[in-house]
């Protein structure tokens, strides 16, 4: 069924992958981005383009205007170590931000997908981690993230809201920036891909669950079409360490390549991987790229870019 879906953050990394997901399905798609860290690049030229802030005074009018059956809310401040350092912009950006979008969504019963992370869960007691696992992020962003989960349970309890809670997992693909904070396969791509050496924080032995983005994208079309509400992981519930990780993109560039270990980085967790079982039963959806693959496919747009630095 064809539907109007508004897709904040959508000239971003993860926010880009989800709109060409639901072009390639039929949908009529709007992007609300105010392009602060998102790409013009990464515009899908068949989704009308909005340049708003979702801090700022035109969004809800501009809602209005468009009346979506859908938003996939991708937009938020994703570095960790900013959110450290500005707590109350993170809480503007992600909680405020995503307040105001949780409220039209509740006056127009609109469904929101909800871009949330694995970091509402902190340090694992177990793994692989599942939804009923407790929250204890162990940073401001983790901390954001959660309380939006929390304000959308309260408004599907007292409104009725039908929202989903994507938890996603460690996010790679194309389009990823490896500037600034950006995620370790980014970061060694692009340096391996330069020449350059890379840093691993410690040992190397700690494990993270890598998602592909268009296996994210496709649990963004899962949950926009499902009526089920509540958290749903996004993960692949494989474990690799990121040794490993730094091997198959040094083989996949195929050129000599150097990794330099740094002493480990204070509050880094050893392990993390999710239980993508519930999304599987309640949504459908299960990752489909196996690691090795996507890494191959990260690697070759990177290699392609690599001027553009």
């Amino acid at each position: 069924m064809k539907r109007r879906v508004v897709v904040t953050g959508g000239a971003g990394f993860i926010g880009s992958h989800v709109v060409d997901a639901m072009v390639s399905t039929g949908h009529e798609v709007a992007v609300i981005d105010d392009l602060s860290t998102g790409n013009p690049d990464n515009l899908n030229p068949d989704a009308a383009f909005h340049q708003v802030d979702i801090t700022g005074p035109d969004l809800e009018r501009l809602l209005a205007e468009i009346r979506p059956d859908v938003i996939c809310h991708n937009a938020a401040q994703i570095s960790v170590s900013a959110g450290q350092v500005d707590p109350l912009r993170d809480l503007t950006i992600n909680v405020s931000g995503s307040l105001r979008l949780i409220e039209y969504a509740r006056q127009a019963r609109c469904r929101l997908v909800h871009a949330s992370s694995a970091a509402v869960y902190g340090e694992p007691e177990n793994v692989p981690v599942n939804e009923d696992h407790p929250t204890r992020p162990i940073n401001n962003y983790g901390v954001s993230k959660l309380a939006v989960e929390h304000y959308l349970a309260a408004y599907a309890w007292n409104y009725g809201l039908s929202y989903a809670a994507l938890r996603y997992a460690n996010v790679y693909g194309p389009r990823q920036n490896a500037a600034g904070e950006a995620g370790v396969v980014a970061i060694f791509c692009q340096a391996v891909a330069l020449g350059r050496p890379v840093t691993i924080h410690g040992d190397g032995r700690q494990t993270r669950d890598f998602v592909f983005v268009t296996d994210v994208a496709a649990a963004n079309l899962a949950a926009a079409a499902s009526d089920a509400s509540g958290v749903f992981n996004i993960g692949t519930g494989t474990e690799t360490d990121v040794n490993i990780l730094f091997d198959v993109i040094a083989h996949a560039v195929g050129k000599p390549a150097r990794a330099d270990h740094g002493p480990p980085r204070p509050g880094d967790i050893s392990r993390s991987v999710l239980d993508p079982g519930r999304a599987a039963r309640v949504l459908g959806w299960q990752a489909t790229v196996e690691v090795r693959v996507g890494l191959q496919e990260t690697v070759g747009w990177f290699l392609s870019h690599k001027d553009a630095e």
